[in-house]
């Protein structure tokens, strides 16, 4: 892991793509498109010209329906054909990526959408974009209120320099694009909401679950709130949980270390908020 997100030095939207595209990210979904769509290439049994190819019609629709091209301009040949889209996908804004993709998704030939659409989320989640391909459609898997939610409990909980750390540490983990830890990514995030309810209580020993009896009664907590936060607390600490090592098959991926992190995350800045209405 680079230093800079070792240290959570990176801000979170740099971190999750979501009004932005860097290079890895933009040429990964290229490949996607080169691997999934250009390399299956095929002709019909007798000819060889760009009209007798499977992804013609493809080649029309980008014409016709995406660039609003006249169809006369349609190169007679594909490598020109190619070279057109090539240039486009490179030189566009990061948002037109994204409409191009889903485009291809929906004109490439049939046999090809799902490993397409397949091979795309992976680099989705390898490259951390906010988006996702679900049934077809390109999708918000992260909004900007989640965003907001976690750049704020990163800025807010500074004065609590453990509450703080551990934050940066989730998410510096959640965002290691060659070897993410969502494991502990999840735990580290637990552990932020441990140690402000330790620092709100004044106690280095209580428990979440005394923290929490504690601060309802100093802070006026909903009872449901709290609640929510002791079953989300228990799924880390039951038999099958996170801090056990009896879950052999690890199954955890990024939606589930990005909700925890965001749901740690609006519990730091609710319980923040509620000390300086005392203070």
């Amino acid at each position: 892991m680079l230093f800079s997100r070792r240290k959570g030095f990176v801000s979170v939207r740099d971190t999750i793509q979501k009004d932005s595209m860097d290079e890895p990210l933009r040429s990964g979904l290229w490949n996607a498109i080169h691997i999934c769509i250009w390399k299956q290439i095929e002709y019909s049994r007798y000819e060889q010209y760009f009209e007798q190819a499977n992804v013609y019609g493809l080649f029309q629709n980008y014409w016709h329906n995406y660039f609003k091209r006249p169809l006369d301009n349609l190169p007679h040949d594909i490598e020109s054909a190619h070279r057109v889209v090539r240039k486009y996908f490179f030189e566009c804004k990061w948002y037109e990526v994204y409409d191009f993709i889903e485009f291809t998704a929906s004109y490439c030939p049939e046999n090809m959408a799902p490993e397409f659409i397949k091979f795309c989320n992976h680099i989705f989640e390898k490259e951390l974009s906010a988006y996702r391909f679900v049934d077809g459609v390109l999708t918000d898997i992260t909004s900007e209120e989640e965003i907001a939610s976690i750049e704020e409990a990163i800025d807010t909980s500074s004065k609590f320099s453990g509450v703080n750390q551990h934050l940066k540490r989730a998410l510096a983990l959640l965002s290691d694009r060659k070897q993410p830890d969502y494991r502990n990514s999840i735990k580290e995030s637990i552990s932020a909401v441990e140690s402000l309810c330790k620092c709100l209580t004044e106690d280095d020993k209580a428990t979440l679950g005394g923290a929490l009896n504690r601060i309802e009664k100093s802070h006026q907590i909903h009872p449901a709130f709290k609640k929510a936060l002791s079953n989300l607390y228990g799924f880390t600490n039951d038999s099958g949980g996170i801090r056990h090592a009896l879950l052999e098959e690890d199954i955890l991926t990024y939606v589930d270390a990005k909700f925890m992190l965001v749901s740690c995350s609006s519990f730091v800045n609710y319980m923040i908020g509620k000390a300086g209405e005392k203070s």
